[in-house]
């Protein structure tokens, strides 16, 4: 397995709200985490870099021997770190009101485990098949579900950027938990809306299947983006999955 991430500010903005990294734990298991912050006077990127931090940190200390109780640890340790950024934003008036987006992915015995919470998306690519595979919690995605507007609607909608769920905000938080198994020559990409809130899905797709390396990609993906205008802050990360890593892991 390879990974690549990259963050950048964007065009628009003057700070990073946004934060991305991976782990390892004592099986060599590996965790990505990305984040897109949110709140006043830099609240969201405290946000978003303690809720990458203190997860990444926990997870050094685990080993799991199946997906099933790896989902159950995401699970109680999203629950976890959403209490510990609710309780500082209580603690601290500048910090008061930030929040945070959150994907973490993990890959252990040839299957994929995904939590996510907010509009940070993870999407395969396999078999020049492109899919995404978490469900924003945004206002917008609900008015599409329920078929008050379209998807070219969506995308230019003046409160496409209201998320309805969000780390942070409130003492407790549903979570979304996504596995299927993985095949040699996947490729799994996390990201922020200063992504995919720019690029079509046909763009996405047309980077990933062309044949540069991954941190080639992420490096395409982040132009890009910049050149569409660059709005948000703007972070990529992609996994690669290879040969025979089934067996191995």
């Amino acid at each position: 397995m390879h990974i690549a991430f990259k963050s950048d500010v964007g065009q628009n903005r003057t700070t990073n709200e946004d934060y991305v990294n991976w782990f390892t734990n004592s099986s060599k298991q590996p965790l990505m985490i990305l984040c897109d912050g949110m709140g006043g006077h830099r609240a969201g990127d405290v946000a978003s870099e303690m809720a990458v931090s203190h997860m990444g940190q926990a997870w050094k200390e685990t080993t799991f021997s199946s997906p099933e109780s790896v989902s159950v640890w995401l699970l109680d340790a999203v629950q976890k770190v959403n209490k510990l950024i609710f309780q500082k934003s209580l603690d601290f008036v500048d910090l008061d009101g930030m929040g945070t987006t959150l994907i973490a992915a993990t890959y252990l015995k040839g299957q994929l485990v995904i939590a996510h919470v907010g509009d940070s998306r993870a999407y395969l690519y396999r078999d020049f098949q492109f899919k995404q595979l978490t469900e924003d919690h945004s206002l917008v995605h609900e008015l599409v579900k329920s078929g008050e507007l379209t998807d070219e609607e969506a995308r230019n909608h003046p409160q496409r950027n209201y998320i309805t769920r969000a780390i942070g905000v409130k003492e407790k938080i549903q979570v979304d938990l996504t596995s299927m198994p993985i095949l040699s020559g996947d490729l799994l990409l996390l990201c922020t809306d200063g992504l995919s809130s720019v690029l079509s899905d046909e763009d996405l797709k047309k980077v990933l299947k062309n044949w540069k390396s991954i941190d080639e990609k992420v490096t395409e993906f982040i132009d890009l983006a910049n050149q569409a205008g660059g709005p948000d802050n703007i972070s990529v990360l992609i996994a690669s999955f290879e040969t025979g890593e089934e067996e191995r892991t």
